[in-house]
């Protein structure tokens, strides 16, 4: 009867430990996450104040005659979507180093771009919305990490949702419409408060995966990345978002 007893209580226990490695296997997965995504922040943050307090700097993105952007203005403020479609359709092809520093390159010409929004803003109401973001990010991010609710169905909305903003931040660079511009960012706002949850469930779920599944590190270096970069565009549409509802003009 004991070594009955023993032999029943060897599969509760080995599944106790699988359990207990799961977790620390997607926790580690989660922080290094996080990690790339705070690393790429600090660079974006940092280029935004070089360049919005460097009229040296800012005068390579000028065109001195017509006060507009220059050729190379225009290249740092389209280069950030390049960035990510090469590092999601090249995901296969490119190594994990690679992919790294194609983030911090994205993060930084990101930064670049963000110069000319602070410009626009007084420097309290971004500081204000920034941290207003930070917030509801850390909120929603938690909310989807704790929750046991399958969050996919709201995923798809918020991804229509998306597509909505799109769709109508197009239509309205034609009417300038200051009303409907208020909408999009409420709407905008919304979206990316729930994709924010939708999207670490989702990094959650990928890191269960990689410990089941027993990937490389290689692989799962480069899954940490690319979960770094849809959260800093959570993150950071967010924050824009925000900005354009609550920000302060200067004069």
């Amino acid at each position: 009867m004991k070594m009955d007893l023993q032999n029943r209580s060897t599969p509760i226990t080995n599944y106790t430990i699988s359990q207990a490695a799961e977790q620390t296997g997607v926790k580690k997965f989660m922080a290094n996450v996080f990690s790339y995504m705070f690393i790429a922040l600090a660079v974006s943050a940092l280029f935004a104040y070089l360049f919005a307090n460097n009229t040296e700097l800012m005068a390579y993105l000028i065109n001195q005659t017509t006060g507009g952007l220059n050729a190379l203005g225009y290249i740092v403020m389209f280069a950030p979507l390049g960035f990510v479609l090469l590092m999601s359709f090249g995901y296969a092809r490119l190594s994990a180093p690679v992919l790294l520093m194609l983030f911090i390159l994205y993060s930084a010409i990101t930064g670049i771009s963000f110069s000319f929004i602070l410009l626009q803003y007084t420097p309290g109401s971004v500081l204000g919305c920034f941290l207003s973001a930070a917030a509801m990010f850390g909120v929603m991010a938690v909310m989807g990490y704790t929750t046991n609710k399958d969050l996919t169905s709201f995923g798809r909305i918020m991804m229509m949702g998306l597509i909505g903003i799109i769709i109508a931040s197009l239509i309205n660079l034609f009417l300038q419409n200051g009303t409907m511009d208020y909408i999009i960012s409420f709407i905008g706002v919304m979206v990316f408060t729930g994709l924010t949850a939708y999207d670490v469930q989702k990094l959650k779920h990928i890191g269960q995966g990689i410990e089941y599944e027993g990937a490389p590190a290689v692989e799962v270096k480069k899954r940490s990345i690319m979960g770094a970069l849809t959260l800093y565009l959570d993150f950071i549409n967010l924050f824009l978002f925000i900005l354009r509802l609550f920000g302060n003009r200067r004069d």
